[in-house]
This record gives C-alpha cells, structure tokens and sequence, in this order.
C-alpha cells in the first residue's frame, strides 16, 4: 500500500513540494468535510436569508394588525362596521342576507 503511493507521487505529484501537497489535502479536506463544508455554510446562510425575509414579513403584518386593532379600539363605526362584516351582526331592526359565491 505505502508503495503505491509512493509510485503514485512520484510519477504524477513529484513536481509539488510535499508541504504543499499536505497543505492543499488539508484545505480540501476542511472545506468540503464536517459542519464547516462551504456547501453547509452556504445552505446555513440560506437559511438565515429566508428567515430574515420571514420575520421581515411578520413585522409588517404586526405593523398592520395592530393599526386595526388601534383603530377598533377608538373608532366606533369602524367597530360596527367590522363586527357587520366579519360576524355577521346586525342591529335589531333589520335583516341580513348572505350570499355565498360558487
């Protein structure tokens, strides 16, 4: 076996400085092997990217939220209005219809 690879160096590596040799094996091996691999890394940053893009996304939509949920607490129409729309309320004196699309 250790003769191989000495037959194997000398015929194809000889021309590279041993360090060398052991140093580019090293880089290789670091870079593509265990939880450092440059394709880890770059699937983590992904990852990270997506979920800036989603906590991005809920901040707005709490933005948003909470906007209605002021205005609801200070605007009495606007309370009328969205217990109408959304539950179907109704006042005492009047009808309702629903109409349900297909």
């Amino acid at each position: 076996m250790i003769s191989r690879l000495k037959d194997f160096y000398m015929k194809y590596l000889s021309w590279i400085n041993a360090y060398w040799l052991v140093t580019i094996v090293f880089l290789v091996i670091t870079f593509t092997m265990g939880d450092s691999s440059l394709y880890k890394r770059y699937t983590y940053d992904q990852k990270i990217r997506e979920l800036e893009r989603e906590i991005d996304h809920y901040r707005k939509e709490i933005e948003v939220n909470s906007e209605k949920l002021n205005n609801l607490r200070t605007d009495k129409e606007g309370l009328e209005r969205f217990a109408r729309e959304e539950y179907l309320m109704k006042r005492s004196n009047e009808d309702v219809f629903v109409i349900k699309e297909k």
